[in-house]
């Protein structure tokens, strides 16, 4: 198996609040983007990862992740390209970058700093079993409701029917995928006009077929500035225990 990374941090990260972009906000004093690119190089499946930067910050975070790779180990290569308007794009141009011998793709949100090994080498593992796309979930802790339009501003949106929450995951990164099934979705979703921002969406959405392995409650996305607290507070747990 010869697998790499692609991490689109072109974003902006607007929800997160005024500042730099999502993947250069810092946590711990490191930025989001570095964390998540550590986490990645810590997978002895992982032999490249692809950064896709800002059009106008390649320079930037190329001397970010100078520092990314772990003291003492072996990592993988790292490289920044420039990225696009979209998250699609972004991840079309970071397999465009990938050279021809890599078979496994895995895609990771770079708002996903805390992501364990265990999950970055389940996935792996799993494409290299055999599976086509593969995502790592966890179970819902919510209950969750299906709703429907509100009959006018300010009204109350009806319930429509409640899911079976044993049933239901709450998807995570890195997905996984055999390199030549995510350039071929990616290549008609790109003929076809067709966005997306979940990269096995557009596996299922051309009738592929995606398996879910193990999550872990620690690779939520850092999206709102109530998890960026919720980050620190397990950066810090992690520290304490020489766990990072």
């Amino acid at each position: 198996m010869n697998a790499a990374a692609v991490v689109p941090a072109a974003g902006r990260g607007e929800r997160l609040g005024p500042g730099a972009p999502k993947a250069l906000r810092e946590l711990g004093g490191v930025p989001l983007l570095v964390h998540a690119v550590r986490a990645l190089a810590r997978s002895r499946a992982v032999t490249l990862v692809v950064v896709v930067a800002p059009s106008d910050g390649v320079a930037q975070v190329r001397a970010l992740l100078d520092g990314a790779r772990p003291e003492g180990a072996d990592g993988p290569d790292i490289k920044v390209v420039a990225g696009g308007a979209t998250r699609q794009e972004s991840v079309r141009l970071g397999l465009a970058a990938l050279p021809p011998q890599v078979d496994v793709v895995l895609v990771h949100d770079a708002a996903r700093p805390l992501v364990p090994v265990d999950v970055v080498d389940a996935v792996a593992r799993a494409v290299a079993e055999g599976a086509g796309a593969v995502v790592p979930g966890v179970p819902l802790a919510d209950t969750v409701k299906l709703v429907g339009p509100a009959s006018g501003p300010g009204r109350p949106e009806p319930v429509l029917g409640t899911p079976d929450r044993s049933t239901l995951r709450a998807v995570q990164t890195p997905q996984g995928f055999r390199r030549e099934l995510l350039q071929q979705v990616h290549d008609r979703a790109l003929a076809d006009a067709l966005d997306a921002t979940d990269d096995a969406g557009l596996v299922e959405h051309y009738g592929g077929e995606v398996v879910v392995v193990p999550g872990h409650e620690e690779a939520f996305k850092v999206t709102r500035p109530l998890d960026l607290v919720l980050a620190e507070a397990v950066l810090a747990r992690r520290r304490a225990q020489d766990d990072f």
